[in-house]
């Protein structure tokens, strides 16, 4: 401190901290000339003193202007040491840098002032100090006395032209400070943050690009500021970037996708449309480094693709089509239960959009991966049964088209069948709204005769018997009614002909017992018309209940469209074809006189040519079934069918029905004989019983598309 106060004068320090600036000015001219001699004479302990004594008697102090003062004496003494000003920089440099963080702006402006002049003096050696000047600098960026900011902009663009000047500059010293400046929301320290980036980018030598991932999510966060300006230059910015990365041979996309995929998910709409965007770059350009993210991206994509924005929809769906062709195999580091189990969470998203792409997804899979799919298929099959109740049919279709893929062998044919039967069984509506359209569209996807006999096998054994007379009355009525199923009626047609005719009839007779107006429908398509009349003639007081009259006047309808064309045709050969006629008649005899559906059939009768049923005897002839008469007695057995047999079945089924809906246990509990329903990986074989009894499903006077009256 001695030496110090005898290099400069009492006079000088006097008025170094006079609260008048210009004759602190002059004392700091002073105050330059005596460190300009020390230097020329080589003395540095002096110098040291000097710097000392500014620092701890002014720069530091408790007095106002003794502070300011300090800072312009520091200022000049740097510029005194001119060229060898480098070597007392680690004195000079944190008094200064403390001013910025003063409570009075002047000093703090002082303190700008200050550094400006050291740094033009220093320059390239400023370097070396950078962070800490950028860390002070970031600070005095968000300012809140105008004059302040406006010297720290000004020193701001001296330090940005020494940084791009300079081969000195390490940008692995300097990314960490950025990194944890970016999260910072005052809108000055981001303008002057993307500033610098930019700036920092534009250097040749500096590549900003190999340490994007590091404040890429910073950038983002800027998109959404509040102010017009920021989100400008955050754009500006990040397109710069994205325009390095198509050009460039090495780009790190692993850890900027993990960032781009949560940006996608942004409240914000600009947010959210850059990071899509980006997102579609990358996959068009990744390549195998993207393969481990496929699962983020694709759950990044799949909610976009509902967006409200049209711009967003745009691209997400382009890049999830460009995502799907990607042929990739899981050696490759593909991951398919983690994309599998992305599709399936989006089956839950409120937006259609989206539900389908993920089975779009989830049938790709399959068709590529199936085995691997297949693993995981007791994690997805309960989620995949949820859809078939979605209200859009496109959905309903394609997860469907999912089930008939899973569904390539038995095993999982069976399952299939079964928990479809369990989903019918416990959501009612599900078979009334669209029980057509999901039997019918899986008739066509996997054989209608093979969807048919499994449901046929499984409600054969259906414990619970309201429930199975409800679905096969609807099985029924989708077989009379469904295009998709000519071929089967065709069959049908051909049971009393044709062993696979007859074999097909076999396997639903004993399901479709639970139905008596099944049982005639059945045989009235089979041409079974005296099984038919049997059946008819059977029927007791019990069985013609409302229920049956409703079913009975749907059938009476059904026989008046294309599908039974051929029997109103036979009815041109009463002779030939007795049991028909007296099948109709008998239904005839049932129905109430004041419904059209007797109206509708007793007019039809009267077309029919006039017969006596007594003429078959009078020929000798006995009639075993329509069309076909012999010499003998009347027998059961026609192509190997054995009619009395199968009459005795229906009558043993309906007679446990008749038990049933007497039996005070009815209200809902299903018997104790009942079996549980098996979990996929234990089933094996057997028919699908359900744990509980819902309600039949109520009549609407109006359906929709797939809808049933049942």
């Amino acid at each position: 401190m001695a030496d110090a106060l005898s290099a400069i004068p009492a006079a000088v320090l006097r008025n170094l901290s006079d609260k008048l600036y210009e004759k602190r000015k002059n004392a700091a001219l002073e105050v330059e000339g005596i460190v300009k001699q020390l230097t020329a004479a080589g003395d540095h302990d002096k110098i040291t003193a000097v710097i000392n004594l500014l620092t701890h008697e002014f720069a530091y102090s408790p007095q106002l202007n003794h502070r300011k003062g300090g800072l312009i004496g520091l200022a000049a003494a740097t510029v005194g040491l001119s060229g060898e000003a480098a070597q007392h920089l680690e004195q000079i440099l944190p008094p200064v840098i403390n001013s910025f963080s003063d409570q009075d702006s002047r000093v703090r402006y002082y303190a700008c002032e200050a550094l400006y002049n050291i740094a033009k003096v220093v320059r390239g050696e400023f370097i070396f100090h950078f962070n800490k000047i950028f860390d002070a600098l970031c600070k005095l960026s968000a300012d809140s006395d105008p004059n302040v900011q406006s010297a720290a902009h000004l020193l701001d663009r001296l330090v940005k032209d020494i940084v791009t000047e300079s081969d000195q500059f390490s940008i692995e010293e300097f990314i960490p400070l950025l990194r944890e400046r970016m999260n910072v929301l005052n809108p000055y320290v981001r303008q002057f943050l993307v500033g610098w980036i930019t700036v920092l980018d534009s250097v040749p030598d500096i590549d900003m690009l190999g340490f994007l991932p590091d404040f890429l999510d910073g950038l983002f966060n800027m998109l959404s500021d509040s102010s017009l300006e920021i989100r400008q230059q955050a754009d500006s910015a990040l397109s710069e970037f994205l325009q390095e990365i198509k050009n460039s041979p090495s780009v790190d996309y692993g850890r900027m996708a993990e960032i781009l995929v949560q940006r996608a998910a942004s409240p914000d709409e600009f947010t959210r449309w850059t990071a899509i965007t980006w997102i579609n770059e990358f996959v068009k350009l990744g390549g195998d480094q993207l393969v481990p993210y496929y699962a983020d991206i694709l759950g990044a994509i799949l909610p976009c693709i509902a967006d409200n924005e049209e711009k967003i929809r745009v691209v997400a769906r382009e890049t999830n089509e460009e995502l799907r062709a990607i042929q990739t195999v899981p050696a490759e580091g593909f991951d398919v239960g983690a994309i599998l189990s992305v599709a399936r969470r989006q089956l839950s998203s409120e937006h259609e959009a989206t539900r389908i792409e993920s089975l779009h997804w989830i049938s790709t899979l399959l068709n590529r991966h199936r085995p691997e799919v297949l693993t995981f298929l007791n994690d997805i099959f309960d989620t995949l049964l949820k859809p078939l109740s979605d209200p859009s049919d496109q959905v309903v279709l394609l997860v469907l088209e999912v089930h008939a893929a899973i569904a390539k062998d038995q095993y999982n044919f069976r399952q299939l069948v079964v928990f479809l039967v369990h989903k019918f069984h416990t959501d009612h509506d599900l078979l009334e709204r669209r029980g057509a359209l999901i039997i019918r569209r899986l008739c066509v996807l996997l054989d209608s005769e093979r969807v048919y006999r499994e449901l046929s096998k499984i409600l054969e054994e259906e414990a619970d018997l309201d429930f199975a007379s409800t679905m096969v009355q609807a099985l029924n009525l989708i077989l009379l009614t469904s295009s998709e199923l000519s071929d089967l009626r065709n069959l049908l047609k051909r049971s009393l002909v044709n062993t696979a005719g007859k074999d097909f009839f076999l396997s639903l007779y004993s399901s479709w017992s639970h139905s008596s107006m099944a049982i005639i429908s059945l045989c009235l398509l089979a041409q079974a018309y005296q099984h038919a009349s049997s059946v008819i003639q059977s029927l007791t007081e019990e069985d013609i209940n409302v229920r049956f009259l409703i079913q009975l006047d749907k059938l009476i309808h059904l026989l008046e469209t294309p599908t039974f064309a051929y029997l109103r045709l036979q009815l041109l050969e009463p002779e030939r074809y007795v049991w028909l006629l007296k099948a109709l008649y008998g239904l005839l005899m049932l129905l109430p006189q004041q419904s059209a559906a007797f109206k509708i059939l007793r007019t039809r009768l009267k077309t029919v040519p006039s017969y006596s049923f007594n003429n078959p005897m009078s020929t000798g002839l006995h009639v075993l079934e329509d069309g076909n008469m012999n010499d003998g007695d009347i027998s059961s057995m026609h192509n190997g069918i054995n009619f009395a047999s199968l009459l005795q079945r229906f009558h043993q089924t309906q007679h446990q029905h008749r038990l049933h809906s007497k039996s005070p246990a009815r209200s809902h509990n299903i018997p104790a004989s009942s079996k549980e329903v098996q979990k996929p990986e234990e089933v094996r074989g057997g028919g699908a019983v359900v744990p509980e009894i819902n309600r039949p499903p109520s009549r609407s006077s109006r359906k929709g598309p797939g809808q049933l009256h049942l």
